[in-house]
């Protein structure tokens, strides 16, 4: 085999001129067009870009997992310094030298560890499964290994969760063992696909710790790939924007925050909601480019900066206050009492319950008209089981409901069908809520027919071209089905039905936490502005005490079933009463210049112990 010379020694991955496609229909679609970089030995590069900007295409082709229809690996090379083969271009090996390569040299975590993971194999005999293919070990030292991996990664009883399934652990845990897995065989670059999307901040800031300790110990170079520039930031030495499959910027972390170029660029780091200022609504990426689509057709960018984008929606500390004030001229619209909800989860003899998880501990709120209220916390504190248990989707063991002057926790049949039309709820993944056989217009129509509300077929469909024009979206798509549809469309189609019935209180259960930083923001936007116009009731609940700060006029805390503290946010960010509620402040993402110099320090001391203090 003839040696292919790399540009620079410490250079362990070459990509040049990489052209991905895919057909659709006879139509080709660039994925990839074109692009060209280097990463080096200890080195992580974080790839940021909306979702179909070809971040994950490229992580796949360099996997070599892009090469049957309809994906085309068009044109480019991508060379790799290989311990087994010295330096070879992946997309010329043979499947033989390449399975010597993928999992043992070059590894990779997917965005979502329960479809990664096999849901009929417990998760140590997964590991200890790619441990026996790479490697030359035993069972029993495969075993040992993997238990090792687990104590590594930091997982909790590490025999206890080598012996169970996917199921029965956490998403944080999930993606722990993912991480194990991929770290098994020490290999040279680690690929992260969206490792921490819709996981808590706590979690995530737990994950990104872990990543960047597994790369300074095993020197390994990570390829990061994320929507999100605020985690990037933690993480990576050097960034490259991705946009519609071109690198349309790259440069180190710092000239990036400090002085972006492009325009897009400029729009992911201007939408994200920001803790320094209270802002009105949110910039979005297609208000810095020039004839971006922004749901209602085409425009001209609006800011030129992101100084310029945030002094002009900045909200002023009086509108702030008459925002408080306007809502408790009068009586809640909801009161809640002493609300308990548990979960038998051991039953004896005769069915009787044995043990039981207390979701919901004895909480009591009230919330008035008008009002936004946040709820955070981490995930298992029970604030979705509050939220449905409200809505009655879950019947509580005791306490009061009162929704608009009524008791509604012993109502049952029409009567609590009736109340569904005032109470409605949008749940957190848009694409299961949506039936895939049923079109959007039907999916919109459907609670206007339960209900009886307008007479005639045509009526109710002229209420769905109606709705489907406030949420942004076009009166031609009554007919589509939801897989045509982007995650950020889908969830303004949950949107538009939750409006159908003209409801006084919506709850958004964690609503736009699997969205891209830049379509989050225009959701947000979305809901705010339905607000205004209709004078809506929020129970917003997020693990994002970020995106809650943006939307919320209060802020309720919730840990192990119970509401640890409640505050206006500006108040509870800057004198915060738990430790619970200071760690999840501490733990959000921040992106800033302070905070991107503390981790860039952070990771010069990790390289220098691991270069003057070698792991033997």
């Amino acid at each position: 085999m003839n040696e292919i010379k790399l540009p620079d020694q410490t250079t362990i991955l070459q990509i040049e001129d990489l052209q991905v496609s895919f057909m659709n229909n006879g139509h080709e679609i660039k994925a990839v067009d074109n692009i060209s970089f280097n990463l080096h030995k200890g080195e992580t590069i974080g790839i940021v870009g909306e979702s179909g900007s070809g971040k994950s295409v490229t992580a796949l082709s360099i996997m070599k997992l892009l090469n049957t229809p309809p994906a085309h690996i068009k044109s480019g090379n991508i060379y790799f310094k290989s311990k087994s083969f010295e330096k070879v271009d992946i997309l010329k090996l043979s499947d033989q030298k390449l399975r010597t390569i993928r999992g043992n040299e070059i590894a990779m975590i997917f965005q979502e560890p329960m479809s990664s993971l096999n849901p009929v194999y417990s998760c140590g005999n997964q590991v200890k499964e790619a441990l026996q293919i790479h490697k030359t070990l035993s069972a029993d030292e495969a075993m040992q290994k993997t238990l090792g991996l687990f104590e590594e990664v930091k997982l909790p009883r590490p025999g206890k969760i080598y012996n169970a399934y996917p199921h029965e652990i956490s998403g944080g845990q999930k993606q722990r063992v993912m991480i194990a897995m991929a770290t098994s065989c020490n290999p040279s670059i680690l690929i992260a696909d969206e490792p921490t999307t819709a996981l808590d901040v706590t979690v995530q800031s737990n994950i990104l710790r872990l990543m960047e300790d597994l790369r300074a110990n095993h020197d390994t170079s990570l390829i990061f790939i994320s929507h999100d520039l605020g985690v990037i930031a933690e993480v990576a030495d050097r960034i490259i924007v991705m946009y519609e499959g071109k690198i349309v910027e790259e440069g180190n972390v710092f000239d990036i925050f400090n002085h972006p170029k492009h325009s897009y660029t400029k729009g992911l780091l201007a939408c994200r909601p920001r803790l320094d200022v209270k802002l009105r609504r949110l910039p979005t990426v297609s208000d810095f480019l020039t004839g971006a689509k922004d749901g209602t057709g085409i425009k001209n960018k609006k800011y030129n900066s992101i100084g310029e984008a945030i002094l002009l929606n900045a909200e002023l500390k009086k509108e702030t206050i008459q925002k408080r004030l306007a809502p408790i001229q009068g009586g809640p619209i909801l009161k809640v009492t002493n609300l308990t909800t548990s979960f038998p989860i051991k039953k004896g003899l005769f069915g009787k319950t044995n043990e039981e998880i207390v979701a919901v501990d004895n909480i009591s709120f009230e919330i008035y008209p008008g009002e936004t209220v946040g709820l955070v916390g981490e995930s298992g504190c029970g604030k979705t089981t509050l939220g449905r248990s409200i809505i009655r989707l879950i019947d509580p063991n005791s306490g009061e409901i009162i929704f608009d002057g009524h008791s509604i926790c012993d109502l049952k049949g029409e009567e609590m069908r009736q109340l569904r039309k005032q109470m409605q709820i949008i749940f957190q993944d848009p694409y299961s809520s949506l039936n895939p056989r049923q079109t959007v217009g039907k999916a919109i129509s459907e609670p206007l027919k339960i209900h009886k509300i307008l007479k005639s077929k045509k009526e109710r469909k002229d209420r769905v071209f109606e709705l489907l024009q406030k949420v942004g979206l076009e009166p031609s798509h009554y007919n589509r089905f939801p897989h045509e549809f982007s995650g950020g469309q889908r969830q303004r189609i949950c949107i538009a039905r939750a409006l159908a019935t003209n409801p006084k209180f919506i709850i958004c259960d964690e609503s736009v936490s699997a969205l891209d930083v830049s379509v989050q923001a225009q959701v947000l936007n979305l809901l705010n502005d339905l607000k205004q116009e209709f004078n809506f009731t929020y129970l917003f609940i997020s693990h994002d005490l970020s995106v809650v700060k943006f939307m919320a006029d209060r802020i309720f805390v919730m840990n192990n079933g119970k509401l640890v503290e409640m505050g206006y946010p500006d108040a509870l960010f800057e004198r915060p009463k738990e430790a619970y509620t200071k760690n999840l402040i501490n733990a959000i993402p921040k992106g800033d210049v302070e905070d991107i110099r503390k981790a860039q320090l952070r990771r010069r001391l990790a390289y220098a112990r691991k270069t003057l203090f070698p792991i033997k």
